[in-house]
Parts: structure tokens; C-alpha cells; sequence
């Protein structure tokens, strides 16, 4: 995007808060974490973030989405996130697109897919289900390479101990 009178052209903003999920998912990364992070946005700010620490706390439900969506609500007083965008590094499984619609989202965006356990679009399309009573916009495919660099990177780590033995 260009603004004029300005000499750089705006950032697009899916990639400047993907950017923010990143790092996010790198912190999860340095705890040994799958690498997943998120962002909830309202009104150009950051209002809930999170990234797996399903180990950290020994909680199968302590993933990324989960832990930003629960800190968004906490933080506009509302579990009903209209007009929030909720950014993610890799396509939510069934439990997380479930937290999607329920929080009324109005719009999520992710980077790489999951194909053996995505429900935005690979393996199920939960968040898109007319049958339920809130849809939710999906935006896929933003800095994917990153996101999906740092899964490859992560169970490349977490293989290489087996391998030695």
C-alpha cells in the first residue's frame, strides 16, 4: 500500500500482525513448544496474545488461539470478539475453529495450513459451516514460509535426539 506524501509505501497490515504472531510462535520454539502463535487485534491493537504451552502447563487445551482469545475477552470485558481479528501462524485444529465461531470473530487469518489436522479449509472447514450460527472470513497463506519454516525447524530439532540412538 501506498500513502501519498509518504516516501514507504504503508506495510500491508495481514503481514504486520502476522508478524507479531511469529514471534509469538519463536517463543514457543525457545520453550520447546510446537511453534504456533497468535494475535488477537481490535482497532490497529494487539488485545490478546498466546502461543502453545500445552507442555508448559500440561493442558491439551492450552493452545495458541485459546490462550489469545481468552486474553482478548479479558481485555474488552466480552466474550463476543466482533470486529477482532484474529491472526495465526498455523491453520487451528477442530478445538481451536470451535473458539473461533463461539467468540464471533469477525475475521482470522492464518499463515501455513495443516493438512492432518486443519479446520479452516484442509481438513474440515468449521469456521465456514453454514449449519452453525456464525461464519468467519479466513485470509490464509500470509507469511507462510515463515510459519511453516519454523514447524519444519521444530520437529527437525525434535527428531535429531532419536536419530542417535
Amino acid at each position: 500500500m501506498y500513502s501519498p506524501g509518504m516516501s514507504e509505501p504503508l506495510p500491508d497490515p495481514d503481514e504486520y500482525w502476522m508478524a507479531a504472531a511469529l514471534k509469538q510462535a519463536e517463543a514457543a520454539f525457545d520453550l520447546e513448544e510446537v511453534p504456533v502463535g497468535a494475535v488477537v487485534v481490535h482497532q490497529g491493537k494487539i488485545i490478546g496474545r498466546g502461543h502453545n504451552q500445552t507442555e508448559q502447563l500440561q493442558d491439551p487445551t492450552a493452545h495458541a488461539e485459546i490462550l489469545a482469545i481468552g486474553a482478548a475477552a479479558t481485555s474488552l470485558g466480552s466474550w463476543r470478539l466482533t470486529d477482532c481479528t484474529l491472526y495465526v501462524t498455523v491453520e487451528p485444529c477442530c478445538m481451536c475453529a470451535g473458539a473461533i465461531v463461539w467468540s464471533r470473530l469477525s475475521r482470522l487469518v492464518y499463515g501455513a495450513p495443516d493438512p492432518k489436522a486443519g479446520a479452516c479449509g484442509s481438513l474440515y472447514d468449521i469456521v465456514n459451516d453454514k449449519r452453525l450460527n456464525h461464519r468467519v472470513p479466513t485470509t490464509h497463506g500470509v507469511r507462510l514460509e515463515e510459519a511453516a519454516g519454523l514447524m519444519k525447524a521444530f520437529f527437525q530439532k525434535r527428531r535429531k535426539p532419536e536419530e542417535a540412538s
